[in-house]
Order: structure tokens, then C-alpha cells, then sequence
């Protein structure tokens, strides 16, 4: 809506903010705009409600209503209020809201846990947290309970996570979970191809396209193989490898590891030691999907 038309109507002197957070519905027979012409037939031309009813197909409380805000707030009272009223007697004490904003930060449990040990319901827990801006707990980091800075870099082959992830293999007649550890370890030796499957993902950061292989170690070799079938992988999807993100193990510490980068053009980044959560959140979020950990 243009100024010369907001003049004409009227509604100069209405803020911006205040017109976008209209509740009118697609279906409604008076808009703001609407609403000033009703009250100005009335007021200023003296139409009787009745008529101004008639006029614009609404009801006569209708009509009284905006005709009364019009004259105590002029052009500005057009707009919708808030159905919040003044006063919540029933609203939940700021005693208890403070109790359960310090269980939730000191023991980071949810409302359901919460509820069990303050008198109010878990969904009033819930809207407690809400009022109070904490997230719930599955977008907190489960370290230090504050809330998860996720980022995303701008083009797809920008930065690409590579991790390892180590799976237990269950022998066949069951593990130690099951016959205890002693009774186990026969059946382990029997295990083909090793105790454990090492899974190897590589995860672009702008578009989550993700390819993964499961391979019997995380030995340099293996892991700058994967690297070049990966690659190639991204490619045939028309995304180039510009960055390879990993953590600190050896083996993407090692020349094996660096030449492959090099021969394709890849600059290695790496994160933080001791601090898994910059590459962790994607890859092992990814592996606790395939492996029906969620």
C-alpha cells in the first residue's frame, strides 16, 4: 500500500508493524481500511448504525464497536488487538517458574521430569520454558545444555565432514551382552572380518548429501581411498570438494592423507582438539540414523 493511498484512507498514522500483525482473515467483510469508512460514515456523516449496518452487511454491535474505538483512538483504533487479557489471576507464581527454570538448567530434564517435582502440570512447564526462551533438549548440546549454533556454508562442495565411526560386530551365537564375557570370547574369535566395522561417511555441510561405506579398518590407506571414491561420488552429483573437514585422528594426520588431498585439489581443515561438537554433530547424527540409534 502505497503513502498516497494510506493518506487517502486514513491510515497514515498507523505503524507498519502494527498492519502486518493484522488477524483480519481472507474472508473478513471489514479490514482496517474497511472498518475507518464504516466509522467515518457515522461519525462524520452521520449515517445511524442501523444503516451503516445495512451498508457494509454487518452486524449493529459491529458497527458500535468500531464506531466507539474510532472515536476514542481515531484512525490508530482500526487495527486488531491482542486477545491476551490484562490479567492472568490463575497465572503460574513467579516462585515456582523460577524453580522450574533452575531444574531445567541445573539437571537439564524436560517437562515431564519437571512436572514430577513442582505443582504444575508438564504442559504448563512447558510454556513456562517457552516464556523463558530455553529450548528443549534436543536442540541443546548435551555437554553444556546451552543451545546448538548450527551453521551452513553457502554452496554445495564448500566444506565437507569426513568422520569414522567404530560399530561393534555381534558374533554369531550371541555377545557378551548376552552370555556374559567369559562365555563370549569364543564366539568373538570366530567373528569374520574383525570385532568391529568402521563406518565412513563424508557429509556436505551446505546440502546434507552424504556417502557413506562401511570398511573393515581407519587405517591412512583406507581412509584416503574413501576420500577419492568420494570425490568422485560428489562429482557424478555435480558438487567438487573445495574443503575436507576431520577431527585430529592420525590417520588425517598423516602424508597418505595430505597428497590425496593435494592431487585433488582439496585444502584439509580440522577442527578444534578436544572438542568433537564442530564435526561430531553431523556425522554422528548420521550414523545413529543408519544404525537405528535415533
Amino acid at each position: 500500500m502505497g503513502e498516497d493511498l494510506r493518506v487517502r484512507c486514513g491510515l497514515r498514522h498507523l505503524h507498519p508493524n502494527t498492519r502486518r500483525s493484522s488477524m483480519v482473515h481472507r474472508n473478513a467483510l471489514l479490514t482496517p481500511t474497511g472498518r475507518l469508512r464504516l466509522a467515518r460514515c457515522v461519525v462524520e456523516q452521520g449515517w445511524s448504525l442501523r444503516r451503516a449496518a445495512e451498508r457494509f452487511q454487518v452486524s449493529h454491535t459491529t458497527v458500535a464497536r468500531w464506531v466507539g474505538r474510532y472515536r476514542e483512538h481515531g484512525a490508530a483504533g482500526m487495527v486488531d488487538r491482542s486477545s491476551r487479557p490484562h490479567h492472568s489471576p490463575g497465572r503460574t507464581s513467579p516462585e515456582v517458574e523460577a524453580q522450574v527454570v533452575a531444574l531445567r538448567t541445573e539437571h537439564r530434564i524436560g517437562p515431564l521430569r519437571i512436572a514430577t517435582r513442582v505443582p504444575v502440570a508438564a504442559s504448563t512447564v512447558y510454556q513456562i520454558l517457552r516464556r523463558h526462551g530455553l529450548p528443549p533438549l534436543a536442540a541443546c548440546d548435551r555437554a553444556t545444555g546451552e543451545s546448538i549454533r548450527r551453521y551452513e556454508r553457502d554452496r554445495p562442495g564448500e566444506l565437507v565432514h569426513v568422520d569414522v565411526k567404530k560399530l561393534g560386530r555381534i558374533p554369531d551365537g550371541g555377545g557378551h551382552k548376552m552370555l556374559g564375557r567369559p562365555a563370549s570370547r569364543a564366539n568373538q574369535v570366530r567373528a569374520r572380518g574383525g570385532t568391529y566395522l568402521f563406518l565412513h561417511t563424508a557429509l556436505d555441510d551446505h546440502s546434507r548429501l552424504a556417502y557413506t561405506e562401511t570398511l573393515p579398518d581407519e587405517k591412512a590407506v583406507t581412509c584416503a581411498a574413501f576420500l577419492r571414491r568420494a570425490y568422485a561420488w560428489f562429482a557424478q552429483h555435480g558438487i567438487t570438494i573445495e574443503r575436507v573437514l576431520t577431527d585430529n585422528a592420525m590417520a588425517y594426520r598423516k602424508t597418505t592423507w595430505q597428497q590425496v588431498c593435494a592431487e585433488l585439489g582439496i585444502q584439509r581443515r580440522f577442527t578444534r582438539p578436544w572438542r568433537p561438537q564442530t564435526n561430531g554433530k553431523v556425522c554422528e547424527d548420521l550414523a545413529r540414523c543408519c544404525t537405528g540409534s535415533v
